[in-house]
């Protein structure tokens, strides 16, 4: 049975912050919606965009939140897309593990057709056998669990065999909605407090750390 693990994007693979505040910013600007704090603003990296407007702006209808995706595709896709970095020591950590005979997977908020654009521009591609994303409009397959579900069907993967990898609360939820074993990064854009609370399996402070985290989930 091969043995599945299913990263999360932006916070566990790159540092997508540059891309995603500024698209955010300019969208609560033209949406005139009120201002938020910069912490504020990095809680929006991971969520889909959907579960964060309704988070920050609970007052919002739907067509509203409808309008505000539209405005931050608007910007994120044209402007915002490839600021980012991939994180120092990822791709020697995706080496070591597909070497190690895992196979490995995206599954992201992000919509598909986004992923498969930044991972074919910064040569990722080499790395996984699935890429798995939201639904352009993110009215169908928006949450982490719904992804996380599609991805382990597409691949066949078996559930006591597979590992979710991720910086936020939504990725350990998704796992954990998937029976699947969650393996927590502090390096992104969530806190070791966050993922505990979020009944991580595991924690890794680092991506060197990540071969020797999957391998313990999976193979002790």
């Amino acid at each position: 049975m091969d043995e599945q693990v299913f990263f999360d994007f932006d916070g566990t693979i790159v540092d997508s912050e540059r891309g995603i505040v500024s698209a955010v910013k300019k969208m609560v600007t033209e949406m005139q919606l009120p201002r938020l704090t910069d912490a504020q603003y990095r809680l929006f990296i991971g969520p889909t965009l959907t579960v964060s407007l309704k988070r920050f702006f609970p007052t919002l209808s739907q067509e509203q939140v409808t309008a505000a995706v539209k405005q931050y595709q608007a910007e994120y896709d044209t402007k915002g897309l490839f600021q980012l970095d991939v994180y120092p020591g990822i791709e020697a950590a995706l080496t070591t593990l597909k070497s190690t005979g895992y196979q490995l997977n995206v599954a992201s908020a992000k919509p598909e057709w986004v992923l498969r654009r930044i991972i074919d521009k910064f040569q990722l591609n080499t790395y996984f056998n699935g890429i798995y994303g939201a639904a352009s409009d993110e009215r169908v397959r928006s949450s982490k669990t719904a992804i996380l579900a599609y991805g382990i069907e597409k691949s066949g993967a078996s559930r006591d065999h597979s590992v979710m990898v991720g910086d936020r609360y939504t990725d350990m939820a998704g796992g954990n909605a998937n029976q699947v074993k969650t393996l927590g990064v502090t390096y992104g854009f969530g806190d070791a407090a966050e993922l505990r609370a979020s009944n991580a399996t595991a924690l890794v402070a680092s991506p060197a750390e990540l071969p020797a985290g999957v391998t313990k989930l999976l193979r002790s």
